[in-house]
């Protein structure tokens, strides 16, 4: 349903949010604590993740919300400064989706909220499980030996029983998730009951005037993969290497990210947030040398906080950099039919949410003690964020209704601006149902691709009109035709589509129906539908389109309106 259209992009926003929460804790919070060695550190991690999810559904009942989060978390987890990436992007994922899971069956309860967590909770002894055997192959008794030994070393325990530690391990696990969830619900339920966080301070936002000064941006698959191995041989080289190695290769590389990203870094440029940054990273670095006293001198502990800083210079300016490519439309269009189609969205939202979210980060004693309002305060800002992108994406989109009467000429009106917008030099595509006439009756309609202006017989007239829509049948060659010349793959470089037209048939979710939804989440792009009159009203109710703007051929200049149109694509080239 075209409803779904407006509920899956905010899903995915909302989703978006979350998971950089997710991702900064993990990215923050989850490298210290495995610098640490702390016992059981990624269920502490799974616990907050758990928390999380849970308590925001006591405010957000949709579902499908928990993968999303759990995907743009692992996918974030991908540019952690950590060493082990992969095993944790796993395990990100497989937590959120059996959380998701367990809801979807079980309901919203206590029950499917309890079951949930305590899997993604005892997740990590089966991914152990899994990675043994990916391991030692065949060899079971290798296995059971491998993560016998494993068992024992985080219980810091031994057994005679072989299945002992493993039992008392998943029992533990199991135990902890069930915690973790009634914490989460009691969370929820506070939440619930609070108003959204007054005191928000807003993120970053770039100006009009900053925006007259940017020139088109010229996405790059090449430069999109040469970004992901700059990051990675950054990391690599930061976590491997000799400090003098940090500034001779990952300065340099930081400089021409910077210089092709120059929009995207502007939101990192105030020294505020920089200074409070390395602060942080380098109290953090001697905390971490002190608590090993003897093994690191004053001198090596501040080079750790160096390299904590190099490390956070290297995420930041990549998931910038990332984040912007990510936006390129062929990426965009390779999701267009599955239901990722959102998702290089959200994941640009991530990447310019981060740094914000890690600034925004409490310490530790601070999210002891006031966890409800911490969590208040974080879904304030998805909600605000939301809110900014619905702004963003109105603007963005304009979709006009070109109305009248049946018979009264929508589709001359149509014919006459199409030939308008060609001379102005503006591109057009979409479709136009030419009449047939014969003996001054109505006998066919032939769909003209606008953009090839190729013509092919689509609706005949046969008297019956069970056969078809309304007294035609449908000629499978001129659909087909229509479904090419709709296709958003094919209008990647329109300006303008054309629709003619939407009707009882698409309100029913057939004829153009699925064309005009993805057509509606191809970005940039002004959409021209004909409907008559006494539809206009329903079909701007299901298609969602209250910001859409009704053009009464009766009452409206045609060539007046093409140079409106003209006007608004020469706003969108300078941007």
């Amino acid at each position: 349903m075209s409803r779904d259209r407006t509920a899956i992009s905010e899903k995915w926003i909302r989703a978006s949010i979350i998971g950089t929460i997710w991702a900064a804790a993990e990215i923050v919070l989850g490298s210290f604590l495995h610098n640490l060695r702390v016992p059981f550190s990624g269920n502490m991690l799974t616990a907050i993740a758990l928390v999380i999810l849970i308590a925001v559904s006591y405010r957000w009942r949709q579902n499908g919300l928990y993968w999303r989060a759990g995907l743009i978390c692992a996918l974030l987890k991908a540019m952690s400064p950590s060493a082990i990436i992969f095993g944790p992007m796993i395990a990100i994922i497989m937590e959120s989706v059996l959380l998701e899971i367990s809801v979807r069956i079980l309901g919203r309860t206590y029950l499917g909220f309890i079951i949930g967590s305590m899997l993604a909770m005892s997740w990590n002894l089966f991914q152990k499980v899994f990675n043994m055997v990916i391991f030692y192959g065949g060899n079971l008794v290798e296995i059971y030996s491998g993560i016998t030994g494993w068992a024992e070393k985080q219980l810091n325990l031994s057994f005679d029983a072989f299945w002992a530690p493993l039992v008392l391990l998943l029992t533990i696990y199991a135990l902890f998730g069930a915690i973790t969830a009634v914490a989460g619900i009691i969370t929820g339920k506070r939440i619930a009951s609070l108003p959204p966080e007054d005191s928000l301070p807003g993120p970053a936002v770039i100006t009009e005037r900053e925006k007259k000064k940017d020139h088109p941006f010229i996405y790059s698959l090449p430069w999109l993969a040469a970004d992901i191995l700059m990051v990675a041989g950054m990391l690599i080289v930061v976590s491997t290497l000799d400090w003098v190695w940090w500034v001779i290769i990952v300065i340099p590389v930081v400089s021409i990210l910077a210089l092709r990203y120059k929009r995207a870094m502007r939101q990192l440029s105030k020294p505020g947030f920089w200074v409070t940054f390395v602060v942080i990273t380098m109290l953090s670095a001697l905390a971490f040398a002190a608590l090993k006293q003897g093994e690191y001198t004053l001198i090596e502990a501040v080079l750790i906080g160096v390299q904590m800083n190099f490390r956070a210079v290297i995420i930041i300016v990549g998931f910038s950099a990332l984040g912007t490519e990510l936006y390129n439309p062929k990426i965009r269009n390779l999701f267009s039919r599955t239901r990722l189609r959102q998702l290089p969205l959200a994941l640009e939202l991530s990447a310019a949410s981060l740094p914000t979210m890690i600034a925004d980060m409490p310490d530790l004693k601070t999210a002891m003690k006031r966890p409800v309002s911490i969590l208040n305060r974080m879904i304030t800002r998805v909600e605000r964020r939301l809110q900014e992108v619905r702004s963003e994406q109105e603007a963005e989109r304009r979709v006009y209704v070109v109305t009248g009467d049946i018979g009264a000429g929508k589709t001359a009106w149509l014919v006459r601006l199409t030939g308008l917008l060609k001379e102005k030099g503006i591109k057009a595509g979409g479709i136009l149902a030419l009449r047939i006439m014969e003996e001054g009756r109505t006998t066919g309609y032939d769909i003209n691709d606008i953009s090839s202006d190729i013509r092919t017989p689509f609706l005949r007239h046969t008297g019956d009109a069970s056969m078809g829509v309304e007294r035609f049948t449908v000629d499978e060659a001129g659909y087909k035709a229509g479904l090419r010349a709709l296709d958003s793959a094919a209008n990647h470089h329109s300006e303008v589509i054309i629709i003619d037209e939407v009707g009882p048939l698409e309100l029913r979710g057939q004829g153009w129906h699925d064309r005009l939804n993805d057509l509606l989440q191809l970005p940039g792009a002004i959409l021209i539908l004909a409907v008559r009159k006494s539809l206009t009203q329903t079909v701007t109710d299901n298609y969602n389109l209250p910001k859409t703007c009704v053009v009464d051929i009766d009452t409206t200049d045609v060539v007046k309106f093409a140079g409106e149109i003209a006007e608004l694509t020469a706003k969108r080239h300078k941007r």
